[in-house]
């Protein structure tokens, strides 16, 4: 027999622009059963729950993230403050690792910004060896699109002075040809395969760490927008770990580079894409460029250079940054995506990469059924005004992260200077062309040391101040209901979640309880909001309220 729990006394927003708020709701078998007035509330025997007047808001849907890279990044290096604020920082930290692991092991780390650190430039192999020179190490920049390694891991690798460019990736070198360690793009690819591969059990152990993480933060679903280091199939660890009590709803996304060459045998997606399911298989990713606060975005006009004028100096893409995947990558994932029916991610900052992309699915007719956007363009930071009408008038989804512009305005201040940043990001814009469009954080892609925390990105696309105050153009700002909205609502459709994102009757009973009204705050105090409940389908995951 189903049991009924009655949840009265609340401020409730449901992201559903039919029934936008309510006082009460009723949860029957996991799902929605009825929302709307106190006043109206229809007869029902079951569990009440009083909400004291706190405000509740869906559980926030993260369409683009990589949860396994974060669960795993966890256990790294953090290469940020409050510990690490310059290289010579940075270089303590590995010397600390190297101590407690001793020789020979690799150690690892991530989130280094070249312009949070004192130096303002990026560590090199030189740096790394006198931190650690009898063991391979290996660091991942914020944006995850860039390595830097010492001497020992670019010897594993094989990686000199006469190895060539990889297509789509670049060995940074000094002024006699040799590597510096620093590996853009596809050249990272290069050092992935001798890195260590973490157990499965540890993997799990990790997720499941992770889910408790994000149950505290009110994120309910997530999509993994694959492995950025190896083809593993991500679904067998997600859904061990659902076993073992996971509960985050998962949509699992196909770096095609990794795949590309199996082509119609690629077969991981096969009898898993039904969105029915707590772990599905979603669809292909291809990446077309890089990231601007890396300064590999494929951009119309060029990045700055010290000077503030354009930087060409020593940069063989004149400083515009570059494409990463081949005009073959993407027909053939294009047609892989048609014959399948499944959905395809193209990862896009720049504004030549945007328009490639945009360009060329706007020449298919959607092949996905209608609930879900056949082609979604991820990050989209400098679209031009055409491929913004173009994607309005085709059903292309945009899925962008505030979180970039509130935690890297330095890098973007550098490369790109105070007007254009102002223009990054056009989410008013975008919005009122009428695209598709919705917010995630690229977790742990980004130069946060909590990166999945979506208050801080509400903070930004409401206020349009970065965290250190820098002005990101006030006229793209949204208000905080919207961008509610496409952190829930606008996240689960772009990725075809099934019944998520509103709190609408039939819906998923997902739904984060929060410490003040996120709608009545003033907007600089948005990310001091604490989540204090986390119910998914229904029951009640996270609590920290008091008893």
């Amino acid at each position: 027999m189903s049991k009924y729990y009655i949840f009265v006394n609340g401020t409730i927003f449901t992201s559903d622009d039919d029934n936008p708020w309510a006082q009460a709701m009723i949860v029957r078998d996991g799902r929605i059963f009825w929302v709307g007035r106190r006043e109206a509330l229809p007869p029902c025997q079951g569990e009440v729950v009083d909400l004291k007047g706190r405000c509740v808001i869906p559980g926030f849907v993260d369409a683009h993230m990589h949860p396994l890279m974060l669960a795993d990044y966890r256990k790294k290096i953090a290469v940020m403050p409050p510990q690490i604020r310059s290289i010579r920082d940075l270089q303590e930290a590995v010397r600390s690792r190297r101590k407690a692991q001793g020789p020979g092991q690799w150690i690892q780390g991530w989130g280094y910004d070249e312009q949070a650190l004192t130096e303002k430039r990026s560590p090199n192999r030189y740096d790394l060896d006198q931190a650690c020179s009898d063991a391979p190490v290996c660091l991942m920049r914020s944006c995850a699109h860039i390595r830097c390694a010492n001497s020992m891991a670019l010897a594993l690798a094989g990686i000199g002075k006469d190895t060539p460019n990889p297509p789509g990736g670049e060995i940074e070198r000094d002024e006699s040809g040799e590597p510096t360690g620093v590996l853009k793009e596809t050249a990272g690819n290069l050092l992935a395969p001798f890195l260590p591969a973490e157990q499965p059990k540890q993997r799990i152990d990790n997720l499941l760490e992770l889910g408790d993480l994000l149950a505290s933060q009110g994120i309910t679903a997530v999509c993994d927008m694959g492995n950025l280091d190896s083809p593993d199939d991500n679904i067998p660890i997600y859904e061990e770990a659902a076993r073992r009590g996971f509960r985050q709803k998962v949509g699992v996304y196909y770096i095609w580079s990794h795949f590309a060459g199996q082509g119609d045998a690629f077969s991981l997606l096969d009898g898993r894409m039904d969105r029915s399911r707590q772990i599905f298989a979603a669809g292909l990713k291809l990446i077309g460029d890089g990231s601007v606060s890396g300064r590999t975005a494929w951009m119309e006009e060029p990045y700055l250079g010290p000077s503030g004028g354009p930087d060409s100096s020593g940069d063989p893409h004149g400083g515009y940054g570059f494409p990463v995947c081949s005009d073959e990558q993407i027909e053939s994932a294009i047609r892989f995506c048609k014959s399948r029916g499944c959905q395809l991610s193209m990862h896009a900052m720049g504004t030549r990469a945007i328009a490639r992309m945009v360009d060329r699915a706007c020449r298919e007719r959607p092949w996905t059924e209608s609930s879900v956007p056949y082609v979604r363009i991820e990050h989209v930071t400098a679209p031009s005004k055409e491929s913004i009408s173009q994607a309005a008038a085709h059903g292309i989804a945009f899925v962008t992260q505030p979180i970039f512009l509130y935690a890297e305005s330095a890098s973007y201040l550098a490369g790109l200077g105070p007007e254009r940043i102002k223009s990054c990001y056009p989410v008013k814009k975008i919005l009122e062309s009428g695209v598709a469009l919705c917010f995630s954080s690229d977790a742990p892609a980004t130069f946060w040391a909590v990166p999945s925390d979506p208050l801080p990105g509400l903070k930004l696309a409401v206020t349009r101040r970065a965290a250190d105050g820098t002005d990101c153009g006030s006229c793209q700002a949204i208000d905080m209901e919207t961008a509610v909205k496409l952190y829930t609502r606008e996240s689960a459709r772009a990725a075809g979640f099934s019944g998520l994102g509103m709190l609408k009757e039939g819906c998923r009973a997902d739904f984060a309880v929060l410490s003040e009204s996120i709608f009545s705050v003033s907007p600089e105090q948005a990310d001091q909001i604490r989540v204090l409940q986390t119910y998914m389908d229904g029951v009640c995951v996270y609590d920290a309220i008091e008893k």
